[in-house]
């Protein structure tokens, strides 16, 4: 039967607010609650079990919100976490991954598909698991761009240091001739208009935000989750630190929806055991 209780989604700054986007474009009647985990923002350079054990955190703090379906708008916390938190949550987890692996596969001509990411993204081989899955003859060249989600939560978008450092992260995948490149951090889009300009037109670019909003609606199809209150939705977002320069930066992203946003200690809420029990 439908479901008027809100999506859950989390990442490790604003940058999942990319998938927030797409997520109220494809579908505007559905409520969100987001989570950036500003206190800690980057995953990417973290160790697996602390990657997981930050996401199962703020899986506690959505879960405790009564969502009726958890986003991983985080490709780190997506290698590292999302096979853990599907079994332990009594709700649909959706990671960015599989749906951005999806659509590389699709866009590819060539089947070299080049892949950027944080340093545990990339380390974790997920992207190249994921593709070859699919397309078990694609060469796959991952590109760590560890910057790439600083300069995004600095809010420089088109700041001169963002050009230079973009030049050299893509400058290896610009000799591989790839012909599908997969943002492979929520963060990314925020550069895709610089990203673009250095790779060149004849460079598909595969936003894995837009790929997982389409597989959210899909599960929310499938599950019979849709929301039906003919009122409009109401957006909740946290944070974990600085909640007032989340609410200046995140703004580029999702607009004035963005009005407020709570602070949020998902350190003293931990691991609940009690919120990953289906009722």
């Amino acid at each position: 039967m439908p479901d008027n209780r809100p999506i859950g989604v989390f990442d490790s700054g604003i940058g999942g607010l990319t998938v927030v986007r797409e997520l109220m474009s494809l579908m505007p009647n559905e409520a969100i609650v987001y989570f950036g985990d500003t206190a800690r923002v980057p995953y990417g350079p973290k160790s697996p079990a602390t990657v997981s054990r930050y996401s199962q955190e703020a899986a506690s703090f959505l879960m405790s919100r009564d969502v009726k379906m958890v986003v991983i708008a985080c490709n780190t916390a997506t290698a590292h976490a999302a096979e853990r938190l599907a079994e332990l949550l009594p709700v649909p987890v959706v990671g960015v991954i599989e749906p951005g692996a999806r659509a590389a596969v699709k866009a590819t001509t060539s089947a070299r598909v080049g892949v950027i990411g944080t340093s545990g993204t990339i380390g974790s081989g997920a992207y190249d698991l994921a593709v070859r899955r699919r397309l078990p003859d694609a060469r796959v060249y991952a590109q760590p761009c560890p910057l790439f989600v600083p300069i995004v939560e600095e809010g420089w978008f088109s700041h001169g240091a963002a050009r230079l450092v973009a030049q050299d992260y893509l400058e290896p995948l610009l000799e591989m001739d790839v012909d599908v490149l997969i943002l492979g951090c929520t963060h990314y889009p925020l550069l895709r208009e610089l990203i673009a300009e250095i790779m060149g037109p004849d460079v598909a670019l595969v936003d894995s935000a837009a790929e997982t909003a389409r597989e959210v609606s899909d599960v929310l199809e499938k599950y019979d989750l849709r929301r039906t209150d003919p009122k409009p939705p109401s957006h909740t977002f946290a944070a974990s630190d600085a909640p007032l320069r989340f609410r200046d930066i995140g703004r580029s992203f999702v607009g004035d929806v963005l009005s407020v946003v709570e602070l949020v200690d998902v350190e003293a809420i931990g691991h609940r055991p009690e919120v990953f029990s289906a009722p």
